[in-house]
């Protein structure tokens, strides 16, 4: 498909997945739209067109869609995390759930979706796409409802369940680390003891770079259906050994009984994506080594500001 063929909008583009998208989709775009609400961040510095505005705007939405003319819209708009969901449930019912229902009732192109492998819950398999799902929280309950909406009413559309992310996104775009992988290697940059709460859970993991390579492939190659996306599982306890490793050989792990109910557990299959010729090019190594060096160099001021992460931002924001 050539760069000339395609308009494309991305609701939620400054965000972590967002950032790096909205460059990487440049390679095969006409153009493209970034809207976003700036939820947490106070400027938006990229040089491609821009639309400060709320899902909940719908006419504002509406009409940016009808002016725009996008030919596909990835939507990343969303509430992430069992955490940040269990805030509000209502608003994240709002956000996750019935905006995705609008946008598949009020546009008829190609639309993008990003869900989660956590609407699988607890499964000892590796599960392929066509595994029963047990969601076990506010977060995945309203990314499955969405799926289901998506899969019974569009024609065109692409929805990833998304592994576990890790890494750094771009560099103008806000850093999570609230995400396992990049807590561990917080700590581990800070000298402080790794703590792992059971350890033997399966999580697969993915790195934010990786998820706009397969959103490109899939539009370049006019890819519809739902599919799992990561890059490798790996136990919470081989996660930590692995950061151990690479970051601080002397750093020191605790191994610590569950204390709280995220049950979660989980390995999954990207076979059926890989198979249309979409491979993951970072590694865990590659997210850990380029993380650890960003922190050591002091490039956060402080990085426990929570505007890192989702839990306690919309926490401080819905209690203001």
């Amino acid at each position: 498909m050539s760069k000339n063929m395609q308009r494309i909008m991305i609701v939620g583009g400054a965000g972590y997945i967002g950032g790096y998208l909205t460059d990487y989709l440049n390679a095969i775009a006409k153009d493209i739209l970034v809207y976003d609400k700036l939820v947490y961040e106070n400027r938006y510095l990229k040089d491609v067109p821009f639309v400060l505005g709320d899902i909940s705007d719908t006419d504002k939405l509406s009409t940016t869609i009808s002016e725009w003319q996008p030919d596909v819209i990835v939507w990343l708009a969303a509430l992430v995390g069992d955490g940040a969901c269990q805030v509000d449930p209502v608003l994240t019912n709002k956000v996750n759930y019935e905006s995705v229902k609008w946008l598949t009732d009020n546009y008829d192109g190609k639309i993008v979706f990003t869900s989660t492998c956590s609407v699988y819950g607890v499964n000892n398999e590796t599960i392929t796409e066509e595994a029963k799902t047990n969601p076990l929280s506010v977060y995945a309950s309203t990314k499955l409802k969405a799926e289901q909406y998506l899969l019974n009413n569009s024609d065109d559309c692409l929805i990833f369940r998304l592994g576990t992310l890790f890494g750094i996104s771009d560099r103008h775009s806000r850093l999570r680390l609230d995400l396992v992988a990049n807590i561990l290697t917080l700590k581990a940059v800070r000298g402080e003891a790794l703590s792992v709460f059971g350890g033997e859970q399966w999580r697969p993991l993915l790195h934010v770079k990786d998820v706009s390579r397969a959103i490109s492939h899939g539009i370049r190659n006019q890819i519809t259906g739902l599919y799992n996306l990561h890059s490798d599982n790996y136990t919470i306890k081989e996660l930590a050994e692995k950061i151990v490793e690479v970051v601080d050989p002397q750093a020191t792990i605790n191994y610590e009984d569950m204390l709280f109910e995220d049950v979660r557990n989980y390995k999954v299959s990207s076979a059926s994506y890989r198979n249309s010729g979409w491979y993951p090019s970072f590694n865990l190594e590659d997210g850990i080594t380029e993380l650890a060096s960003i922190l050591k160099d002091g490039r956060i001021k402080d990085t426990s500001d929570s505007v890192y992460s989702n839990a306690r931002y919309i926490k401080e924001t819905v209690n203001a």
